[in-house]
């Protein structure tokens, strides 16, 4: 049991807490931290530690004789050195922000936020200790409301007590699953009594800091579409050992719907400004997650056939850079995350998160499904057995008007794109003796679609073209449609993965210029007639109209 010198017995838990918080500190103000490495000088953060020990009723003094950790006998010094690594955290995060982070001003009004805290069977002190490092980072006037969800815990702590000590707490509410739901409708039930301007998921293990909340909701004011995050910095799970984030990282995943971190490649760092800049990032992380609370509803909130816990943060992240949103890392957000040094989850859950996976892969990757489950075996296996219903879901894309996968691939995380199915050429096809690009300029559903010529427009998807490695020419954002050949008119079919017909959607760019039909070795050519300019397929004659440019080439590795 944790003694705090000095205290009387009915003194309230929180005083307790900032003593395990305030020890620290001071400690590393003992030690000699310099400002350098702090960020911030000691003279100036004794009088703040001073003055939020003295609102809960603390002296310095008394936080000083208190003995936060039990220990086995050792010598003082190594036990100092003990305490700094586990409960030296809140100090060590606030030194990591950028300097500029505490220069930035927000703006006048900021929109409040709902926090909302889930947990099932978690440790005592480690949901606390996040409970009160969000009430004591949040300014007041800014955080609405913490949501605590108890999804269905058995530890008797978690129970009676937990209310008791709930109903003492200012803007804190409890609520308690009969059954349980799982992670991700945990978040959802949470949501639903929310009444703040911005939703913020966060997992019932972290060390919110100084700042923290600020920018997410700054960046949110500028773009309610926006989903935001912060730098999510790990804190091992036994040792309580801090280890920063490497920046600048963003979330990213693999063909096996894992999230990884992942540093940025050259092509982000360039649109970067400063070290404090958003960090466009492919995925979410799941640990700590910002948006609009009326965005997020309106856009079809978590998927409410997920199972348990697993994936919700990519199902999140497809539909918010497909459906018109955006995700970003914002380094002036840092948050610490307890992890375990392995995944501990239960089989239930692991069986859980494959299921999501296929939901995802139904619902969002379109044709690139193919590849996750050539990744995933025991997927493709689960999805055999039991096809999921994903018909709202797909209702959802058709009502928000999102884009393909292929779009996020070719836009959002290139790195992704599998190799086979790289473009070598892409942009607008353009016709060097006509001067103008290929375009089908039927609105809605193109297939069969004559493919002709139209005046080049940057804006238009309809002329977005790719030559792929597998010499296919694909046809918009969509990976459904090709160039085939009907009566030597070239038209938009589906494309064909397998058989004797994919030897019809297949092409060649030579280095001249031309476009050759690798089935009948004719040119593609622009053919004018009365009222239309069409493309048809004509002997090899090396005219202008049979000459044809992209805008972007790329290389084999490029992408």
């Amino acid at each position: 049991m944790i003694q705090v010198s000095g205290l009387k017995k009915n003194q309230k838990q929180d005083q307790v807490w900032w003593c395990m918080h305030v020890i620290p500190v001071t400690l590393e103000m003992e030690v000699g931290r310099s400002q350098s490495q702090a960020g911030l000088g000691r003279a100036s953060m004794r009088p703040y530690l001073k003055k939020k020990l003295a609102a809960r009723g603390l002296r310095m003094a008394q936080c000083l004789s208190s003995n936060p950790v039990p220990q086995k006998k050792k010598k003082r010094k190594e036990g100092r050195k003990e305490d700094l690594q586990r409960w030296g955290i809140s100090y060590s995060v606030l030194a990591l922000c950028p300097y500029r982070c505490l220069q930035q001003q927000p703006e006048d009004s900021l929109p409040t936020a709902s926090v909302i805290l889930c947990f099932h069977d978690e440790a005592w002190s480690t949901l606390l200790r996040t409970v009160h490092s969000i009430l004591d980072t949040a300014p007041r006037a800014l955080l609405k409301e913490l949501i605590l969800v108890d999804d269905f815990s058995q530890q008797g702590q978690l129970k009676s007590a937990l209310s008791e000590y709930v109903a003492r707490l200012e803007g804190v509410k409890l609520l308690r699953n009969s059954n349980r739901l799982g992670a991700i409708r945990a978040r959802m039930l949470g949501a639903a009594r929310a009444t703040g301007d911005v939703l913020v998921f966060m997992d019932a293990h972290c060390e919110c800091h100084p700042g923290w909340l600020e920018p997410l909701l700054s960046r949110i004011a500028g773009d309610r579409s926006r989903v935001v995050s912060p730098v999510i910095d790990v804190i091992d799970w036994k040792t309580s050992q801090y280890h920063p984030a490497k920046e600048p990282q963003h979330g990213v995943l693999d063909w096996k719907l894992e999230f990884h971190w992942e540093p940025l490649p050259e092509r982000e760092k360039k649109v970067r400004q400063s070290s404090i800049s958003p960090i466009r990032s492919p995925v979410a992380p799941g640990e700590v997650v910002a948006m609009d609370r009326h965005y997020f509803q309106n856009t079809g909130a978590y998927d409410p056939l997920m199972s348990l816990q697993g994936g919700e943060n990519l199902e999140l992240s497809f539909k918010a850079w497909l459906c018109g949103g955006s995700i970003e890392i914002l380094p002036c957000s840092r948050v610490g995350h307890l992890y375990p040094r392995q995944d501990t989850r239960a089989p239930l859950d692991q069986e859980a998160t494959l299921q999501n996976k296929v939901r995802i892969a139904e619902t969002w990757l379109g044709s690139f499904k193919e590849t996750f489950y050539r990744h995933s075996p025991e997927a493709f296996a689960l999805r055999k057995a039991v096809k999921p219903d994903c018909t709202e879901r797909l209702q959802l894309q058709r009502r928000l008007g999102c884009r393909t996968f292929h779009w996020f691939l070719a836009n959002i995380y290139p790195e992704l794109y599998p190799s086979e199915q790289r473009p070598r050429f892409s942009g607008k096809l353009h016709n060097t003796g006509l001067g103008f690009c290929a375009d089908c300029q039927v609105e809605g559903d193109s297939l069969g679609c004559p493919v002709r010529l139209a005046p080049c427009r940057d804006s238009r998807e309809q002329q977005h073209l790719e030559l792929t490695s597998r010499k296919e020419i694909h046809f918009g954002s969509s990976q459904h449609l090709c160039f085939d050949v009907q009566r030597e008119q070239v038209i938009l079919q589906n494309c064909t993965e397998q058989g004797p017909a994919i030897h019809q959607q297949l092409w060649d760019f030579q280095d001249n210029g031309v476009i050759v039909h690798i089935l009948s070795g004719k040119c593609l050519e622009a053919v004018v007639q009365q009222d239309s300019k069409d493309l048809y397929l004509c002997p090899c004659d090396g005219k202008a109209s049979q000459l044809w440019r992209f805008d972007q080439v790329h290389t084999v590795d490029e992408r």
